[in-house]
């Protein structure tokens, strides 16, 4: 089975819904499948479904209430511009997703996601420190990371980035 031969794979456990969960992610990338299902006797709630999500190997374990999903822990996109940026966003909040600070969400199944455009690390790693402090500023003050506001932010000192 394809991506079965990576060794290492990020495991999401899941109290219920864990087939759902997988089959939507992987609509939401390219480079993203379900590579395996393994039923145990529950078709409609698999207890592991393994899947690849842009390229990277995850599973999900559905085993019951016994933990549950936290922040601690997210699944982290990076995003090549706006358009991408809201078009995840607004996938991952539909349907009883939250939004949070600075690029973070918990979608509808309680999985923990960073959406961070490629600018953002860009504009707070540049040389010039003023301008990336002036960025990261406007970010803690976004849900959903704009990167116009970003780079407005940036050039305030009349430096561009």
């Amino acid at each position: 089975m394809a991506g079965l031969e990576k060794k290492v794979r990020v495991c999401l456990w899941f109290d219920k819904g864990g087939r759902a969960a997988a089959e939507y992610y992987v609509r939401l990338l390219p480079d993203s499948r379900i590579d395996a299902v393994l039923e145990h006797g529950n078709r409609e709630d698999p207890m592991v479904v393994e899947f690849t999500l842009g390229g990277v190997p995850m599973m999900i374990l559905t085993g019951g209430p016994h933990y549950r999903l936290t922040p601690a822990a997210s699944i982290s996109v990076l995003t090549r511009d706006q358009a991408e940026t809201d078009r995840l966003w607004d996938a991952l909040v539909a349907d009883g997703g939250e939004e949070s600070m600075c690029g973070w969400l918990t979608d509808r199944f309680g999985v923990s996601w960073q959406i961070i455009p490629e600018a953002l690390p860009r504009l707070l790693g540049d040389a010039n420190r003023a301008g990336a402090e002036r960025a990261q500023a406007a970010m803690l003050r976004m849900r959903r990371i704009d990167i116009a506001a970003l780079e407005k932010a940036f050039r305030a000192g009349g430096i561009t980035a």
